[in-house]
């Protein structure tokens, strides 16, 4: 058994340890979604996200910077205002902070030091965390080039540590909740190992991850097709190989039946044979219904082979959770929910 979680597992054992009061370290290759996970928790249990970047951080952040009372003579820390504190009330319509300690283990070793009071003791200094703040930390992995420095076993053993992986259904799942670009998420049906096209040696200037996919649909959510004059912009995202795949796959949907010619003739449009067609075709049609055509797409959907009707309703599923109410969705998740969930 693999000890990597994926994105959906590691929401799990994220929540477990901060319900636990513990400390996460979640660690991963540059772009795998590690941010994106917090960010996501944070929303989920309405917590306000404080997120601070530890390598650019000096020990004095963590510890407080030293105040000479002058009445009794003595000096003393005052912390940041970054950190709340037993005496701060709740930030309003919140239920707490979640302190996101990002780049940890690219903290010079002074840094993560002085951490080692905040992580374990819940300490700023000599005062107290409020009782609502959890922090979780990441950082990423030491084999994959990126700045990564070395972590005591003083500071490895106030945490847990949870290495994470990429999986593309997962990220399916969630871009069609996040509302990905359906031409990305057929792209990445079609083609699911360049998802995630990182390696520690690459020579180009960036590549094909969760984050820069996600820059991608930014870019192209409001244009019909994409141009050629676009690829040095595309190949600028997600890298010049894989930039020209996506571009010539595009190309795709400008020979697609529309959606309101499939509603029209569900059973009589022709059923294109070719892989990446039928990605295509699956993702439009998915990202396209509606309630008022939604019984006539699926007369066309249950044309489709198998795999491509699991493609097109796990979208529908995950995007439109009105849907599931509509007969036809209904009776064919009856006969296929097991490959479908």
């Amino acid at each position: 058994m693999s000890l990597t979680v994926n994105t959906q597992q590691a929401h799990e054992l994220l929540i477990d340890c901060l319900r636990a009061k513990l400390v996460p370290m979640i660690t991963g290759s540059p772009g795998c979604g590690k941010s994106a996970l917090i960010h996501k928790i944070a929303d989920e249990f309405n917590l306000e996200l404080i997120d601070m970047r530890l390598s650019q951080c000096d020990p004095t952040d963590l510890l407080g910077f030293p105040s000479i009372d002058k009445k009794v003579g003595k000096a003393s820390y005052v912390p940041m205002n970054t950190f709340p504190l037993d005496t701060d009330s709740k930030p309003v319509g919140k239920d707490g902070w979640l302190l996101f300690l990002d780049e940890f283990n690219s903290a010079p070793l002074s840094v993560q030091a002085a951490a080692y009071k905040l992580v374990l003791d819940r300490k700023v200094g000599q005062f107290e965390l409020n009782k609502n703040v959890v922090i979780a930390c990441a950082g990423n992995k030491d084999t994959d080039n990126a700045i990564v420095n070395r972590m005591s076993t003083a500071m490895q053993s106030r945490l847990i540590h949870l290495e994470l992986e990429v999986d593309f259904k997962n990220w399916l799942d969630w871009a069609s909740e996040a509302d990905i670009d359906y031409r990305v998420r057929a792209y990445i049906n079609f083609k699911p190992d360049n998802l995630y096209a990182f390696r520690p040696d690459h020579n180009d200037k960036t590549f094909a991850c969760s984050r820069t996919w996600e820059f991608i649909s930014k870019l192209i959510k409001g244009w019909d097709s994409i141009a050629p004059t676009k690829l040095p912009l595309l190949a600028g995202t997600i890298s010049e190989g894989v930039a020209r795949e996506f571009s010539s796959f595009c190309q795709i949907f400008k020979d697609l039946p529309t959606v309101a010619d499939i509603a029209r003739d569900p059973t009589g449009i022709r059923m294109p044979d070719e892989p990446s067609t039928l990605y295509a075709i699956s993702g439009s049609v998915g990202n396209h219904c509606t309630e008022s055509n939604i019984d006539k797409l699926m007369q066309f959907v249950e044309r489709m082979p198998i795999e491509f009707q699991i493609i097109t309703l796990r979208d529908v599923v995950k995007r439109k959770k009105d849907l599931i109410q509509n007969a036809s969705v209904r009776g064919w998740i009856a006969k296929n929910s097991q490959e479908l969930f």
